[in-house]
């Protein structure tokens, strides 16, 4: 069976589609993944025939694919929630096709079309763990189930992999499209305060823009946060839903700092489910990121509501499972 997938140009949208990219090659199937060349590296890297549809550069319309649908012939499309022009491409020609979420269902209003309104009842690939999913969603929606999977670039491991130590490890990140230096400095001096080892990733920030930063705080432009995650104690970021995800997956308590796009709500679901707390924008302080992150460091609480969410993440079905079942789905086109 030929397999096309599809999703915008960024790590934030491109990489939860991997695993499961990844697994249907090696079920077998035909893959090939339309997408801007921002991604093309890690797709190449793992066989999965990266191409660029027409001059798409981020976003993928559906004049864009229409004539690769024609060319390839696919059998299913997989579209990410980030790229509605391939659901339309895909209804147009005839060709079922499945969206693939990349965590909690977004909020209207944040710049992104809603997958529910554009090409209705189709099945969704839902990486959410139920219990922090959008109550509509899970309500009103075809759902499939399957497990978030990290994905990273491979990377050779710094040397504060493996080494846990008495101390807590706090990873801090903002991700690659938010974050400034101001607030990666806020940040990095409450963490500072506390008896803990601190992994810096800048993302979109230049290292050298934060000056000096104390002995107990690694700072790196970028970081396998595929390897590093099953190694922290606490995870500080923005609030972007592979982040959210992967701290979860490990059990790992969270403290979100929103910038901006679906994180707020991403903040919410997870201060709701006990998992974490937030600082919103006019809140955030060297103070308040320490005093929050003591919080979380206390035994039981955060801790215990993150573990049994990463039970739940456990048990959903993996991307080789739900491989298995996409010729299921082709056929109920």
């Amino acid at each position: 069976m030929r397999v096309l997938f599809a999703g915008l140009a960024s790590v934030g949208h491109t990489y939860p589609l991997i695993p499961l990219a990844i697994a249907a090659r090696e079920a077998g199937h035909d893959v090939h993944f339309a997408a801007g060349e921002e991604v093309h590296r890690p797709l190449a890297a793992n066989g999965l025939r990266p191409f660029r549809p027409a001059d798409a550069f981020y976003e993928v319309y559906a004049e864009d694919l229409e004539p690769e649908l024609a060319r390839l012939r696919p059998d299913l499309v997989v579209h990410g929630w980030g790229v509605p022009g391939a659901a339309v491409a895909a209804h147009r020609a005839g060709i079922p096709g499945l969206w693939h979420g990349f965590g909690r269902l977004f909020p209207d209003g944040i710049g992104l079309e809603l997958p529910t309104k554009t090409v209705p009842g189709l099945p969704h690939l839902d990486i959410c763990p139920p219990s922090l999913q959008d109550e509509g969603f899970l309500a009103n929606e075809d759902r499939i189930e399957l497990r978030p999977v990290a994905y990273s670039e491979p990377a050779a491991l710094p040397a504060w992999d493996g080494h846990r130590g008495s101390r807590p490890l706090v990873y801090l990140t903002l991700g690659t499209a938010f974050g400034t230096a101001e607030l990666l400095t806020a940040a990095i001096e409450g963490l500072a305060a506390l008896d803990a080892r601190v992994v810096v990733a800048t993302g979109r920030v230049r290292p050298e823009e934060l000056g000096d930063v104390p002995a107990d705080v690694t700072v790196h432009k970028w970081v396998s946060q595929a390897d590093l995650l099953p190694h922290v104690d606490i995870v500080v970021h923005h609030g972007g839903s592979g982040t959210t995800l992967g701290a979860l997956t490990v059990g790992a308590p969270q403290l979100i700092l929103p910038q901006g796009a679906d994180q707020f709500a991403n903040a919410d679901a997870v201060t709701a489910s006990g998992a974490g707390v937030r600082l919103l924008p006019d809140e955030v302080s060297a103070e308040a990121v320490a005093s929050a992150v003591r919080t979380l460091s206390r035994p039981g609480g955060h801790s215990d509501a993150a573990r049994v969410l990463a039970e739940e993440i456990a048990r959903m079905p993996g991307p080789d499972e739900v491989a298995r079942r996409l010729p299921e789905y082709a056929e109920r086109g």
